[in-house]
């Protein structure tokens, strides 16, 4: 899981973090799960997942849910997950995250697999192709189908 998470980080991070397994143990010695730490090529530093950003923290999460749908797809006989949903996030990345981000996105696509945000942030509208606006309103919310002309 480690791994293919880490495949997905170093892209997004643009060759700055990769994820390893820990064997840190939680409270009163117990086992807690997918023990993580992050290695911070920049310092050479292996450190604390909770030491990330608000952004580094959304893409690193992106890049574990992306490497489990790897790890679920090769465990199921090649079964692929076609469909992803993100909500929120993109709000905490910086201009350049933000696109490193969107490219590993792209290429998701780009493999027939169907990627859905769920987002505000005004800069995604360009990069989106195909969009259903939810606006809310006194007597209720209204949908509407959007995208860029070229989808």
């Amino acid at each position: 899981m480690a791994a293919a998470a880490s495949d997905r980080l170093v892209r997004m991070s643009g060759g700055r973090y990769t994820l390893v397994h820990s064997d840190d143990r939680g409270t009163g010695n117990k086992r807690s799960g997918l023990a993580l730490r992050v290695v911070d090529a920049w310092t050479g530093t292996e450190r604390d997942t909770a030491t990330l950003s608000g952004g580094e923290s959304f893409f690193a999460s992106l890049a574990l849910a992306l490497g489990l749908a790897d790890v679920v797809t090769d465990e199921a006989g090649g079964m692929p997950l076609d469909t992803l949903f993100i909500d929120e996030g993109f709000g905490s990345l910086d201009e350049h995250t933000l696109e490193e981000v969107m490219d590993v996105l792209d290429g998701l696509r780009e493999r027939d697999r169907a990627v859905g945000i769920v987002s505000h942030v005004a800069d995604l509208r360009s990069r989106i192709p195909a969009q259903l606006l939810v606006r809310k309103g006194r007597h209720g919310s209204t949908l509407a189908l959007a995208g860029r002309e070229d989808a």
